[in-house]
């Protein structure tokens, strides 16, 4: 049960700020270790400081009542501790025994043996030595000692402050300026580390809208969605926009489906309504006479084939779309189709007193699908015989030529088209003459054919009045 209660309370903390508080908890926790590091480097250089100034103060008392020759008594020391001290500043001399020789302080003819004292050990075992904060069993009060040994005499000087010592606490007291500024800076730097997550928690926020929006498959287009101006807001834009662009283009791919379906349904009830049509008539008349039967036959037959037509470019359609990959690809050689194409439609040239003119230099090779590059050609070439006009001249010519490419030009010299019919040749069904289309035979996914079949071999295509001022038809197919 707490741990449910402990996990709602989680989630009703924002992300931003669970963030902001645990590196910030990080933050404070690596400020104190370190404050607490300085100050304990700062009090020990304070110490070494004030062990260096007793030090000095034990040398410098050694060397002048030596080289004045003056007896080590209570009164000689008394004079020169008064006129050489800080204040406060307790002296005694022990002997290398650790019998106490003089002390400031009082009965130190009795005091006991100092060769256990801290201070006293390190002095006889490395020449000096001090302890902080021990209190004094002669005088009760907390001191710190500074022992200095001096080989030549056996003696040992140690000086030494009370600690309550108004000159000792200055000298051991931390300066805590840096404290201050450290404590500023981590104020400053909370802050600015508070508005960088701040402008997080906006961003992943106003995600996690988007992300609502789109699991609920809304329409986003007016909706604004605002954030910041860094890296992290960029990424968040693009992912909006990648979004919104793939679910318009999904929602284009399902309208052109749609659409796509209507015209095809459309366009196979054309035939079939006609064959139906004459089938019913026929059985529906037993009598008729011959001849009338054999011309609904013919037309019965030639409306099947159109819709065989339009069942195998609907198919060759699909498969270039949804099985590209399984395409085959060999060694063609397009001239040989070129060749192929004008063979195939001598009858239909002939018929319309056209003329074909291949103006290509074999061989010309590349790596495609026989089938597809053929109904480049083939397509093409059935568009001009349709629509161009009697006697017209077909010019089929390579332009430029690369390692990577052939560009091809495909030209006629007919009646041409409007310009603002250029743009939409090449979509499924788009007609511009919708009856004569039909009457002529056509499916209206011939050029539809010719682009998909240019862009699966990597080229591109597109139609412009030709010089000559027929229709032109500039594209690329990659070798």
């Amino acid at each position: 049960m707490k741990e449910r209660k402990m996990a709602s309370v989680v989630r009703m903390i924002s992300f931003s700020r669970r963030l902001f508080f645990s590196v910030l908890l990080l933050f404070l926790s690596f400020a104190a270790c370190f404050l607490v590091y300085q100050y304990q480097r700062e009090k020990m250089f304070k110490i070494e400081i004030l062990n260096t100034r007793l030090q000095a103060y034990n040398r410098q008392m050694y060397e002048r009542l030596s080289e004045s020759g003056q007896i080590w008594n209570d009164s000689i020391m008394d004079r020169y501790v008064k006129l050489h001290t800080y204040p406060d500043l307790r002296v005694t001399v022990i002997r290398k025994d650790g019998t106490v020789l003089y002390d400031t302080g009082k009965d130190y003819r009795s005091a006991a043996n100092h060769a256990g004292r801290k201070e006293v050990k390190m002095a006889l075992s490395t020449g000096s030595g001090y302890d902080i904060l021990r209190t004094s069993s002669t005088l009760s009060e907390d001191f710190f000692y500074s022992a200095t040994y001096f080989k030549d005499g056996e003696i040992i000087i140690r000086s030494a402050l009370p600690y309550n010592s108004a000159g000792l606490m200055d000298d051991l007291s931390i300066d805590w300026n840096y404290l201050w500024f450290s404590i500023a800076l981590i104020l400053i730097l909370a802050y600015i580390y508070y508005r960088y997550t701040s402008n997080l928690g906006k961003t992943i926020d106003q995600l996690r809208c988007f992300a609502m929006q789109a699991e609920k498959d809304e329409n986003m287009d007016d909706v604004h969605f605002e954030f910041p101006n860094n890296e992290l807001g960029e990424i968040s834009h693009h992912i909006v926009r990648l979004y919104t662009q793939l679910r318009n283009s999904e929602e284009d791919k399902v309208r052109l489906k749609r659409q796509l379906t209507q015209n095809i349904a459309h366009e196979l009830k054309t035939p079939v309504s006609s064959i139906q049509g004459y089938l019913e008539t026929i059985i529906s008349n037993p009598d008729m006479d011959v001849k009338q039967r054999d011309s609904f036959m013919e037309r019965c037959y030639a409306q099947s084939n159109r819709l065989a037509s339009l069942l195998r470019d609907i198919s060759l359609l699909t498969r270039m779309d949804e099985a590209s990959q399984s395409i085959e690809m060999e060694e063609v050689d397009l001239y040989q189709i070129v060749s192929t194409v004008q063979a195939d439609v001598a009858l239909q040239l002939r018929e319309k007193e056209m003329q074909f003119l291949m103006l290509l230099q074999p061989p010309m090779k590349v790596n495609g699908n026989h089938s597809l590059l053929y109904s480049i050609f083939r397509n093409l070439t059935d568009n001009a015989i349709a629509y161009a006009g009697p006697k017209v001249t077909i010019t089929v010519k390579c332009i430029f030529e690369t390692d990577e490419y052939y560009r091809f030009s495909f030209a006629d010299n007919g009646v041409g088209v409007a310009p603002e019919h250029l743009e939409h040749l090449f979509e499924r069904f788009y007609r511009i003459d919708k009856g004569r289309s039909r009457k002529l035979g056509g499916t209206g996914l011939g050029l539809a054919i010719v682009k998909n079949s240019v862009l699966f071999h990597g080229g591109t295509i597109f139609a412009r009045i030709a010089p000559t001022g027929g229709l032109e038809f500039i594209f690329t197919i990659k070798k």
